[in-house]
């Protein structure tokens, strides 16, 4: 999954795809890359950040997402808020990626429902002004997974067919970096649902502690390659990155290694 971010203030790349013209080529060399899809995203949810009406995040998107599923590229919008899936499902989008698991818009699981696009839940506890505060646990991998197969639960209860779904333990959101990487540790019981994985590792804050003091972000798509073949080889459906290429190449390796132990 290759992140598109079409805003002005995402943390890795804020600023350089707000262009509707600008985005699209950008997805296209992703594509290109190696990305089987893309998500676009016109919110920002890094840490901190504040959140922008649901006609400016339409105006961001939408566009894009228009002109993507018009040249058969797939996409899936990033978004938290029910009219913007709604408006990317008429504009093409064959998934919608909802950070907070429909918590955040109770107007979600209806469009989910309406439409009938995959949805992928994330662990959420709040919003990103808040959620640095909510990184409290005893044992972060097992209470994430317990509170994210809870709202899956909950989704079923409330009509959402559990075929449609995706799961992400929302590494960074109400996460430090211990919490973060005793998910991944933990990654295959996130598996014991039978629903598929997203992992999104991509050039978080968690990476940069790996780096040297002051480091571009973008030093952490190697780590973040990293993750996604250790991810690839207990078997989540999907990573969710910035730089395609990097990871590409990762996976490309974990699927080679894993035909020569098949023969």
């Amino acid at each position: 999954m290759g992140v598109l971010n079409v805003t002005p203030d995402s943390f890795s790349d804020g600023g350089r795809f707000v262009e509707t013209d600008v985005a699209i080529q950008h997805a296209l060399d992703l594509v290109e890359q190696g990305a089987d899809l893309i998500d676009v995203g016109g919110e920002s949810t890094r840490p901190g950040a504040v959140r922008v009406g649901a006609d400016e995040e339409q105006a961001r998107a939408i566009p894009v997402i228009r002109g993507l599923a018009e040249r058969g590229i797939e996409v899936s919008i990033d978004t938290m808020n029910a009219e913007t899936a709604l408006a990317a499902a008429e504009a093409g989008a064959s998934m919608i990626n909802d950070v907070s698991g429909g918590l955040a818009d109770p107007g979600m699981v209806g469009v989910v429902i309406r439409t009938g696009l995959t949805y992928i839940v994330q662990h959420w506890r709040g919003q990103s002004e808040t959620m640095d505060a909510q990184a409290t646990y005893t044992h972060a991998a097992r209470e994430v997974r317990r509170e994210l197969f809870g709202r899956v639960a909950e989704l079923a209860e409330l009509g959402v067919e559990p075929g449609r779904l995706i799961i992400d333990p929302g590494l960074g959101f109400a996460k430090n970096a211990e919490h973060n990487w005793q998910v991944l540790a933990h990654l295959p019981e996130f598996r014991e649902l039978g629903l598929p994985v997203l992992i999104g590792a991509s050039r978080k804050r968690f990476l940069g502690a790996l780096l040297p003091e002051g480091a571009p972000v973008t030093d952490r798509d190697a780590p973040t390659a990293v993750i996604s073949a250790l991810a690839a080889q207990v078997g989540v459906w999907g990573v969710r990155v910035h730089d395609v290429s990097s990871t590409r190449l990762a996976l490309d390796v974990v699927e080679a290694w894993q035909a020569g132990r098949d023969d």
